[in-house]
């Protein structure tokens, strides 16, 4: 039986399907399971790094460098797919991940804004939420880390040059912003799993197709790969407990 992890990570694997000789930099367990797993099977040409100064194959072994100033190189000229968390993400797709409430005084502090603003200004970013609740999906985030569609249209050409949100994946489902306002969208709900509870799970409405399809099931040998050879210490059940 599929678990709901396994799920997760072939949703998040089909977010580098056919995305050539780019960079993959997933952030978390399950999205670095999805990235190995894109490469073992339907993108071969993806690049993997060790997060440091190695470009590694599949398998995880060193196969060459990647000095500072190429993945720059990379990151800013749009040659760069991250796949990033977020604590909390609105219906354009804008991520904060530095505090909740209001900056001059927060309620919490978080990681700070880092990297957001350059990855999502630069090159295609995703999110992978591992607990899908109306405390990440928000109608309006505390503050704009990574940059969603509307705060890009607003800032004009230079910020949408390479800007691109191709997926959200959460331990619920798969999302989009294919709409024409570039809104949220659901594209599939994990097996078990039902649209309402995805809708009540998420703090603005969703645009829903008809007829929201599950999520694909994965070939043999796809679970053969995630089980036995990129996991085989089941380490995805503790991002998404089964």
């Amino acid at each position: 039986m599929t678990s709901r992890a396994e799920y997760s990570v072939l949703a998040c694997a089909d977010a580098w399907r056919g995305a050539g000789e780019v960079l993959a930099s997933p952030m978390g367990i399950i999205p670095s399971i999805g990235a190995r797993l894109a490469r073992h099977t339907f993108s071969p040409d993806l690049l993997l790094t060790d997060g440091q100064a190695l470009l590694v194959d599949r398998d995880g072994r060193p196969e060459g460098w990647l000095p500072y100033r190429q993945h720059l190189a990379l990151v800013t000229g749009g040659k760069r797919h991250v796949m990033m968390g977020a604590s909390q993400l609105d219906r354009f797709g804008n991520q904060n991940i530095s505090c909740i409430g209001d900056w001059a005084r927060p309620a919490r502090q978080l990681l700070g804004v880092r990297g957001a603003p350059v990855n999502t200004l630069n090159n295609p970013t995703s999110y992978w939420v591992p607990r899908h609740s109306r405390r990440v999906f928000v109608e309006k985030v505390d503050m704009v880390c990574g940059v969603g569609y509307d705060n890009a249209a607003a800032a004009g050409p230079s910020a949408t040059r390479y800007h691109r949100i191709p997926r959200v994946v959460s331990n619920l489902g798969v999302f989009d912003f294919a709409t024409p306002d570039h809104t949220m969208r659901l594209v599939s709900v994990h097996p078990g799993v039902t649209v309402e509870e995805v809708q009540d799970a998420t703090g603005f409405p969703l645009v829903r197709p008809d007829e929201v399809p599950c999520t694909r099931e994965p070939s043999e040998e796809e679970l053969r790969l995630i089980r036995e050879v990129l996991d085989p210490r089941g380490l995805r059940d503790r991002e998404v407990p089964a």
